[in-house]
């Protein structure tokens, strides 16, 4: 499993990207998509609803269980991803190409509180034993 160094993660297994618009891509790691199995439905926050850090804003669903999805940081929904709502399995076939939305964040250093790669690598490790 490889892991973009170029992107944040979050230990509820949530990636997030600033983008050159300033608004921030968030979608669910390799390993959680993994641990899921194939998906079969997605429910995306709505645009315009404001998240706190943290807080559960987007469900996806496999054929072993429901997840919640927390938002990595605190900001507006600016976008969805229609596309992994109608073909939940693009998650499965490249979870850090399938995003699921865009916020535009209150604060853009909160990034810098999310785990790099190499912290991101360590915590699934750590998780496997």
């Amino acid at each position: 499993m490889s892991i973009p160094a170029d992107l944040k993660y979050a230990k509820t297994h949530e990636w997030a990207k600033l983008e050159a618009d300033g608004t921030v891509t968030v979608g669910i790691t390799h390993h959680a998509q993994d641990l899921l199995g194939d998906m079969v439905f997605v429910e995306n926050p709505a645009v315009g609803r404001k998240l706190a850090a943290n807080e559960e804003c987007a469900v996806v669903e496999s054929v072993k269980a429901a997840s919640d999805v927390y938002s990595p940081i605190a900001g507006e929904v600016v976008a969805t991803n229609s596309e992994v709502e109608d073909s939940p399995e693009k998650i499965n076939q490249d979870a850090f190409a399938a995003w699921m939305y865009k916020i535009k964040p209150d604060n853009a250093a909160d990034l810098n509180g999310l785990l790099d790669a190499t912290a991101y690598q360590a915590l699934v490790d750590s998780e496997a034993h």
